[in-house]
């Protein structure tokens, strides 16, 4: 659906004969040149009327795939939150942290994929990676922007804790509490469970080691 309307046949002509793509092997599901598997994330998130939708006659090619990798890019950036599934406990966290809500259990970190079970030679993974060119640059700058959104969430943290602990120096007024802060007591640092919490919250951990060189 793009402008209010989904594609004509002559704009998106099908991959398949049937209904779906039972029978068809990877190397037909490559060749397609109309298999919208191709840079899904980036149409997904990017504005398809700048393009003129699906009207590939609209602009050169080169020119439309930019527009839509910089228009995915600042909906992503627009985004309040989003999550990487290889750090799902930063991404608990800044989901926390964001939308300030609690989880009642840590995320769980899976360490591989059905992908990584997939044997492929190494001329198709050339050919969907230069498929998914778009998608592998967004998910680069989808990397970053995660990181320093993560980063400055524990810096912000930190400096509350810090005036926090500033605020304790002070005598107690009476009926206890500190003095001068009026804000709440410190909270665990980081994605760390709260004491009363951390007998129930198994730890899992970030990981890189499922981030397989070859697509």
């Amino acid at each position: 659906m793009c402008d209010g309307r989904t594609p004509t046949p002559e704009e998106l002509p099908a991959c398949y004969e049937g209904t779906d793509w039972s029978g068809c092997t990877l190397q037909q599901f490559m060749d397609c040149p109309y298999n919208l598997a191709n840079n899904r994330q980036v149409r997904m998130l990017a504005d398809l009327s700048l393009v003129g939708c699906y009207n590939m006659s609209f602009m050169p090619e080169k020119k439309r795939a930019q527009i839509l990798l910089e228009s995915a890019k600042k909906n992503l950036r627009d985004m309040a939150f989003f999550g990487l599934t290889e750090f799902q406990r930063k991404t608990q966290y800044l989901f926390e942290r964001t939308f300030r809500l609690r989880f009642i259990r840590p995320f769980i970190q899976y360490n591989s994929t059905r992908a990584a079970g997939v044997d492929l030679d190494n001329d198709t993974i050339l050919r969907i990676e230069e498929l998914n060119d778009l998608d592998m640059q967004l998910y680069d700058y989808a990397w970053d922007l995660f990181q320093q959104r993560y980063q400055y969430k524990r810096q912000l943290e930190r400096r509350q804790m810090r005036l926090q602990r500033s605020g304790g120096l002070f005598p107690l007024r009476r009926g206890g509490g500190t003095r001068g802060t009026g804000e709440d007591p410190p909270q665990p640092r980081g994605d760390e469970p709260a004491p009363e919490e951390s007998a129930a919250r198994l730890p899992t951990e970030d990981y890189m080691s499922h981030i397989i060189t070859r697509w």
